[in-house]
């Protein structure tokens, strides 16, 4: 009830509020998984080059700065409310128990992740299950985000290598060449998120999963990680361009 009297209330409010201030995304980009993907950016790239590429890159893909640009872009599409509204949905004791599940596979379940995986692939999940892991899915962009990652990393770990040949090229044209790889990560993505998400959560009661869907769902929200995923290709080129001089 208390959820639903703060979702009838905020709207009033909207159109009077304050455009926020960039550090009160910084709790958002934690509790909706963007925080991470700046924090995995730098050690994605990093992978086997030398250590002066290596500094340079953890200068400009740098986990604080990439957040706080996109921060700053985001600051012009919302309010103070609307993130409060956000931050009312995101940061509530379900969401934490879903967390806390999650960071158990990471912690001790590897293993046996890697065993039920094997099994599914045996097994299929029940249809009803496999809807709700997929409409949670869509809902917090987990795929969207992971997908994002892997294939700006790729692009950009392309240009290095071009780079070092003494080939120019240009981000249209890099995006032209690396697009045929984008559907394979999304579906590889989207699998391995699936497989993760039937796991962490397989003692989680079918109507909590929706619940925790229906939480991603609120527009504030998915506003919030829509334009992220929008935003986010845009600052890795502009990073990628300064790896030009």
């Amino acid at each position: 009830m208390r959820r639903l009297l703060i979702a009838l209330l905020f709207p009033a409010a909207i159109t009077h509020a304050a455009p926020p201030k960039v550090e009160a995304f910084a709790p958002l980009f934690e509790l909706a998984g963007i925080r991470l993907l700046c924090e995995q950016t730098a050690p994605l790239l990093q992978r086997g080059l030398e250590q002066k590429q290596q500094e340079q890159l953890s200068d400009i893909f740098a986990a604080d700065a990439l957040c706080l640009d996109l921060a700053k872009r985001l600051s012009g599409k919302f309010d103070q409310v609307q993130l409060n509204q956000a931050l009312t949905f995101l940061d509530t004791p379900m969401a934490e128990e879903f967390t806390e599940a999650e960071r158990a596979v990471g912690e001790d379940g590897a293993q046996e992740l890697a065993t039920y995986r094997q099994q599914l692939s045996e097994r299929a999940p029940r249809e009803e299950r496999m809807a709700l892991v997929r409409r949670l899915d869509a809902a917090a962009h987990t795929s969207t985000l992971a997908t994002l990652l892997r294939y700006e990393v790729g692009k950009t770990q392309a240009f290095i290598a071009l780079q070092a040949r003494g080939e120019s090229i240009d981000e249209q044209a890099l995006s032209e060449q690396t697009k045929t790889q984008e559907k394979a990560l999304r579906d590889s993505s989207t699998q391995a998120v699936e497989s993760f998400m039937l796991y962490a959560y397989r003692q989680m009661p079918s109507e909590k999963l929706a619940d925790y869907a229906a939480m991603y769902e609120q527009p504030t929200v998915a506003k919030l990680l829509d334009e992220s995923v929008q935003v986010l290709p845009e600052l890795f080129a502009e990073r990628r361009a300064l790896l030009k001089k």
